[in-house]
Order: C-alpha cells, then sequence, then structure tokens
C-alpha cells in the first residue's frame, strides 16, 4: 500500500505531533494513564477499590502474611488500573494467571501479579539457550514454551512498594514454587523459567529486580525495535482512516499483538510513501519514529530457574530431567518471603528511623499529580 503525498503527510503528522511533547519515558506514560483515568468511574472515599489497598504502614516486616488469590480479569483490571503506572491491557492472549497478592492479617492488597506466555525476541535468552528462539525446531520450541513463564505485571501497591520493597516480594513470588505449581497444574509444564524485565530502560539506575540472587538474576539487556504505541483516540481513528484507504485490515484481525503490529505496519506504509517522494518529510518522519524509540530504551531482563541448576540443557533438549540445586527448598512460598521479610525489616526501620516513612496511599484515581511514576 502506497499513498498520495498529501494523504502521507496527513498519517506522518499524526504521529510527529504526538510524539513531540515528550523528552523521556515517564512524560508518555504519565499522559497515556491520565488519559486513561479520565473515563474511570470517580469513587468517593471510603467507598472506592482504593480502600482495599495496603493502608496500614505502623504495620512491621515481620507480622506480614501473604496470599495470592487468583481473580477474574474484570476485577484484576479494575483494581490494577489505579495502581499502575501503565495503560492496563485488559485482554492478552495465550497462558494467563492473574493474582492479587494480600496481606492476610489486614485484608488488603500489597500488589498484583499476571505471567503470560513470553515474547518471541529477546536478546539476553537468545544468549542463554545459544540461538533466537524463531531458529529453534518445532520440538525445542514447544518445549520451551510449555516450560517458561513471563512476568508482566508485577506492581506493588504504593506506598506498601517503597516502604517495604513491595516490588522485590512480588518478583519473589514469581520464582517460588508456589508460582511453579500452579503454573504445572494449569498447563502441564514442568515449568522451570521465568523471566521479567525492568521497566524505564536506562532512565533509571536500578531497579527491583535488583540485589535479588540467588532467586533473580540480571542477564543482559533488550534490544527495542519498536516505538511507544501513540494513545488510544490517535490510534483508532488513524486505524480506521488507512482500513478505509485500504480496504481491508492492514494485519490479520486474528493476530496477537494487534495494536503493535497495525502501528508497525502504518509507520512502514507512511515511510515507503514518503521516500523519494518529499525528502524532508521523510527525514522528520524517520527521526520522529527514531526519537520515539528512544523513549523505551534498552530493558534490563531477568531469568528464574525455580532452583534448578540445569534449565538450559534441559530446553535445548538436551536432557529430558530437571536437577534440583542443593537450595532448591528455598524456592518454597515460604522460603522467598522470609528472604524477602529479612531485606524489608531492613528497609523499613531506616525509613522509620530517617523520617521518611510514606504514609499516604497514592492511586491514580485519587492523587495522580502526586505520583512519582519512576521512584
Amino acid at each position: 500500500m502506497i499513498l498520495e503525498k498529501q494523504d502521507a503527510l496527513y498519517a506522518a503528522n499524526v504521529f510527529i505531533d504526538y510524539f513531540a511533547s515528550f523528552g523521556r519515558i515517564d512524560d508518555y506514560l504519565r499522559k497515556i494513564k491520565l488519559e486513561r483515568m479520565s473515563n474511570y468511574p470517580t469513587s468517593l472515599p471510603g467507598m472506592g477499590p482504593q480502600d482495599d489497598m495496603f493502608s496500614d504502614f505502623t504495620m512491621h516486616p515481620n507480622d506480614m502474611e501473604f496470599e495470592c488469590r487468583e481473580v477474574s480479569n474484570e476485577i484484576f483490571v479494575n483494581y490494577l488500573e489505579i495502581v499502575t503506572s501503565h495503560a492496563v491491557e485488559v485482554s492478552v492472549p495465550g497462558k494467563a494467571i492473574k493474582w492479587v497478592v494480600y496481606e492476610k492479617n489486614t485484608g488488603q492488597i500489597a500488589g498484583f501479579i499476571r505471567l503470560g506466555s513470553p515474547t518471541i525476541n529477546s536478546k539476553p535468552r537468545n544468549i542463554f539457550l545459544g540461538k533466537p528462539l524463531d531458529t529453534l525446531s518445532a520440538e525445542v520450541m514447544k518445549r520451551f514454551n510449555d516450560s517458561t513463564i513471563m512476568g508482566f505485571i508485577i506492581v506493588p501497591t504504593q506506598p506498601f512498594g517503597f516502604n517495604y520493597l513491595g516490588g522485590k516480594l512480588l518478583a519473589a513470588i514469581c520464582c517460588s514454587h508456589l508460582t511453579k505449581d500452579t503454573l504445572d497444574k494449569k498447563y502441564g509444564g514442568p515449568f522451570c523459567m521465568f523471566e521479567t524485565t525492568s521497566l524505564y530502560g536506562s532512565t533509571k539506575s536500578s531497579s527491583q529486580y535488583d540485589g535479588m540472587k540467588p532467586f533473580l538474576r540480571h542477564k543482559g539487556e533488550t534490544v527495542s525495535d519498536f516505538a511507544p504505541l501513540i494513545n488510544d483516540d490517535n490510534f483508532h481513528r488513524l486505524k480506521d482512516w488507512f482500513e478505509s484507504k485500504n480496504g481491508e485490515p492492514l494485519i490479520d484481525p486474528q493476530a496477537s499483538s494487534r495494536k503493535l503490529k497495525t502501528q508497525t505496519k502504518m509507520i512502514s506504509i507512511i515511510k515507503a510513501s514518503l521516500k523519494g517522494v518529499d525528502d524532508d518529510a521523510y527525514s522528520k518522519f524517520v527521526q520522529t519514529y527514531l526519537d520515539a524509540k528512544g523513549l523505551t530504551e534498552r530493558k534490563r531482563a531477568y531469568m528464574s530457574d525455580y532452583g534448578f541448576d540445569n534449565v538450559k540443557e534441559y530446553l535445548n533438549m538436551e536432557t529430558d530431567e530437571l536437577r534440583k540445586k542443593d537450595n532448591y527448598d528455598r524456592y518454597s512460598f515460604d522460603g522467598v518471603v522470609d528472604w524477602w521479610r529479612k531485606k524489608s525489616a531492613n528497609r523499613f526501620e531506616t525509613l522509620k528511623s530517617d523520617g521518611r516513612l510514606r504514609t499516604e496511599l497514592e492511586t491514580w484515581n485519587i492523587n495522580a499529580d502526586d505520583i512519582d511514576i519512576i521512584r
């Protein structure tokens, strides 16, 4: 599909005008989030989902106990929407575990976990396995898909996350045998690898996943080839416009990651339509696209082996038996929570003695303007 020059300029300017105001990824995230929250139902104090979030900031980590509850998609999304700085995707294809993590004594929510099928492209994973995932044989690919899970949402409520290292608690739970056993029971398994990525790339000097050995280890940085998505209104308007010009959808309606693939297709059409026709406009659009890609930057990749020491060999079909490490039992649910509790106690006591303990609940439906996205 090639557009007329005037049409190509119109479509290019939608992207250029949208991304012109962003200097960092948190600028982009805040704009997207506030647009989403403008349609979120208003709730009165004492009568909204925020009242179920953890709020007893006098409580010491040594007195806390936790449980994971799998909930409906509607409940998960509605609660998560007011906590995370991301725009929440309602429907995600493939494997899915959605957990709300509760502190049992208060009955309040400490955080959210969503696990799903791993992405295809990951440079650190390619290095770990010895080759890109999409070059593996069908047999090896099946074993990988049957044995690997990815953490897409690992979000503590705030300031539970800040005061108590809540992100580390949730990530440790993802690495626990509770998670492995739940996945094995639901999907067959055996699962032997968990992976996730940091959120902000080099915008932030550290990640909530740092300092989590032996459960979670840094494995390198991903390489991003995609710009962030334009906002919903611009996307739907431009998508409908392209499809009216094309006479049919730009991508297969049954494809996964349809929004990302549709935007990528629109960008390729604009570039092809401007190149050699209007070199100045082409250069401006390409530079805007490169600047937008720079917002996402590289992300740190982390992996867990659930306490097995031959995961690489197992995934590459070099063995059919997983071998337990000597510290395998440390990956139990109680084991990872105990590991977190020691770190959290030090954090809590230091913040308290320094007068830096945060006590105001942070939710996007109440105090959005004061939320620090990159903390």
